[in-house]
């Protein structure tokens, strides 16, 4: 038997990988697969060694998604901090109430979507809350959307002009009109229904911590 072969064969039963052999001795790992193909206690030692690898390739998977949540929780808290300091002055500024109370009310509610998004019938309370993302929140409106939901017998043109007009948003802010078929609601809606949006979950971190703060305030 050639020596190396022995020598390998000493260090898979020892339980060492292809590759560690192959590094050690100099064989390519062919002609290591070619010697153990056929010993079944082998075998048995790569298996050992997939379920080692797979146990710690699970484990760095954990640690990984840990550090990644722990990372994203502080950012997050950032916000959050930055809303306890910034509350006590914003509370004297009607607009901001305002603001805070139609997303309360109004607002999209899923924390986790990133989204902060307020839709509604009637342009004075979305013109409102475009207003309070521009002069509380300090928005530029290159980041402020807006879409409209028509039904089909209602004029595109006229509604998003309508909309863009009382919101004060520019056309170019409105994505891609969403249309409903279907039965019409009893009372019709003359303009559809206008959505503004900022996606920002640090924004939204901060508006729902202006909410819970005057909550408490209140009660």
């Amino acid at each position: 038997m050639r020596n190396d072969k022995h020598l390998a064969i000493k260090l898979r039963r020892k339980g060492k990988s292809y590759n560690k052999i192959s590094k050690e001795l100099d064989i390519p790992k062919s002609t290591l697969s070619d010697w153990f193909s056929n010993f079944r206690w082998s075998q048995k030692i790569k298996k050992e060694l997939e379920r080692k690898a797979n146990y710690i390739a699970r484990k760095r998977l954990r640690l990984i998604c840990k550090a990644r949540r722990e990372y994203w929780e502080k950012w997050r808290e950032e916000f959050r901090k930055e809303a306890c300091k910034e509350f006590p002055l914003l509370l004297k500024d009607p607009l901001f109430i305002t603001g805070i109370n139609l997303y309360w009310a109004e607002g999209d509610s899923k924390l986790k979507n990133g989204r902060v998004e307020l839709v509604n019938t009637d342009p004075r309370m979305i013109a409102l809350f475009v207003k309070f993302l521009r002069k509380i929140v300090r928005v530029p409106d290159d980041k402020i959307f807006a879409w409209l939901t028509i039904y089909p017998d209602l004029s595109e043109n006229r509604c998003r002009s309508f909309w863009s007009r009382n919101i004060g948003l520019a056309p170019k802010s409105f994505h891609k009109t969403q249309v409903i078929y279907g039965r019409h609601p009893t009372k019709k809606v003359e303009y559809g229904m206008c959505s503004v949006q900022v996606n920002s979950r640090g924004l939204k971190e901060k508006i729902f911590t202006w909410i819970d703060l005057f909550c408490h305030k209140l009660l």
